[in-house]
């Protein structure tokens, strides 16, 4: 009921409320319920208003559904999905938009009700991993994540030297463990080991259900031990570790969204706007890799199910690259020796 409430829409469509319900029977996690729950509504709406039925719908139907976001402008503006469009959302929105439209219709396929998928991930098979040749709808741009540079980055710094001790510490954790939004906001008092400057971060609060145990620095155990004292004055409970002290919310929690919009205004006045609450985790595994950490031990620190994540950052850093330039320069200098050495006595 409250699902139908949520996306009226779904009181239309028998298959695709049930279809929800799964993913709710089977514990996802409510921010994924409610993007595949928005994202399949607006599918859905889209074939009633084309007058489209969706469990019958072919692969031209889905193409008109590309069609219209690729027109369609953001939520903080237009953004340049081709240069030549100048418009539409981008391509990883895109991308998570056709996520829950392909997860419907691998599920009308397992029920039985059709026997391929219009959205093109490939052929289903039960029990096995969705791949095969036919291409997606729209091809998958890869880019490597934004950091900051020196300069960018101590602009940032210059700002938040005047912010409270919970914004300096939760910078400091959040870029001092690589931690995800989430898994920064929801860290508990008793998920630190402060003795051994220890972070445990829990399975349920990570992306992909992988806990972890990372460190964190001295500097960083400094800002911390000074954080707790002061937030002994806003509650002595134990619970979430980064509270509110706003009025309203006096000693609650401190919301994803509160730390989001902590995080942006600190980007507009250090005039870096591309600076987010993911941009601190992006700049501490590529410095792991600029480091010369093992890729596997990063993908460990960051929580990665699979170091093709990982490798993300090692491209980013340029570690590997550098490698083989000094490399191949190693040899191209011995070559050029040892043609000079050969030059003695030549010319005699």
């Amino acid at each position: 009921m409250e699902l139908v409430e949520r996306w009226p829409v779904l009181d239309r469509h028998e298959m695709a409320a049930v279809w929800l319900q799964v993913w709710v029977d089977l514990g996802r996690a409510a921010r994924t319920i409610d993007a595949y729950g928005r994202g399949l509504a607006e599918y859905l709406e889209m074939c009633e208003r084309l007058g489209v039925d969706p469990l019958t719908a072919g692969r031209a139907d889905v193409a008109v559904y590309v069609r219209e976001l690729t027109r369609r402008p953001g939520r903080l503006g237009v953004n340049v999905v081709s240069i030549e469009s100048g418009a539409g959302l981008a391509n990883a929105t895109i991308q998570q938009r056709l996520v829950p439209v392909r997860l419907f219709y691998d599920f009308l396929m397992e029920e039985g009700v059709r026997q391929s998928n219009p959205v093109g991930r490939g052929r289903y098979t039960a029990g096995r991993t969705f791949g095969g040749g036919q291409r997606g709808l729209v091809p998958r741009l890869t880019k490597l994540p934004w950091i900051p540079t020196d300069e960018q980055w101590l602009s940032i710094l210059d700002v938040v030297r005047s912010e409270s001790a919970r914004t300096r510490v939760m910078l400091a954790l959040a870029y001092d463990c690589g931690l995800r939004r989430e898994e920064l906001c929801s860290l508990r008092t008793d998920d630190l080991d402060p003795g051994h400057r220890m972070v445990r971060v829990r399975a349920e609060t990570t992306k992909n259900r992988l806990e972890r145990v990372v460190p964190y620095s001295a500097v960083t155990g400094a800002l911390l031990s000074g954080y707790l004292a002061h937030r002994a004055t806003v509650s002595r409970m134990r619970g979430a570790l980064f509270l509110s002290e706003s009025r309203r919310n006096h000693g609650q929690a401190l919301t994803l969204w509160t730390w989001s919009k902590v995080v942006r205004r600190i980007a507009l006045a250090a005039q870096t706007p591309r600076f987010s609450t993911h941009t601190t985790r992006h700049l501490c595994l590529t410095d792991l890799a600029r480091m010369g950490w093992e890729i596997h031990a990063i993908a460990t620190f960051a929580g990665h199910r699979s170091t093709e994540s990982t490798m993300r950052y090692i491209h980013l850093s340029g570690r590997d690259l550098s490698a083989r330039l000094a490399a191949s320069m190693s040899q191209l200098h011995a070559w050029r020796v040892a043609a000079l050495a050969a030059l003695d006595g030549t010319g005699q």
